[in-house]
């Protein structure tokens, strides 16, 4: 497979992950962090990470926008529920180990 083929597939794969997301709003950010080590916020950093790294400008809010499909803060009131103190203590655990020493770069 050439390589303008590759990345046109992950691109593809990447848009029907987004569209599943947006299907699954029930799906909560602390749960898939619990389960995956990953979450919505992790993919608008890396969407946020791979724009910067190839010049272009893109703060924390415009790449959550791009993932959730709006704004973070609207998102967060019609969506997200209130984690409870087992999936909070999880979610420091699973955190720590996927993204602390990341995130202290």
């Amino acid at each position: 497979m050439d390589n303008q083929t590759r990345v046109e597939l992950e691109a593809a794969a990447f848009r029907t992950l987004l569209e599943h997301l947006d299907q699954r709003k029930d799906v909560q950010n602390i749960d898939m962090m619990n389960l995956t080590g990953f979450c919505r916020n992790c993919l608008s950093r890396w969407y946020q990470e791979a724009a910067n790294a190839r010049g272009i400008e893109m703060d924390k809010d415009a790449a959550r926008e791009a993932i959730y499909g709006m704004p973070y803060d609207d998102w967060k009131a019609k969506y997200q529920t209130e984690a409870s103190a087992e999936q909070q203590a999880a979610f420091d655990t699973s955190f720590a180990e996927n993204v602390g020493a990341k995130a202290a770069k």
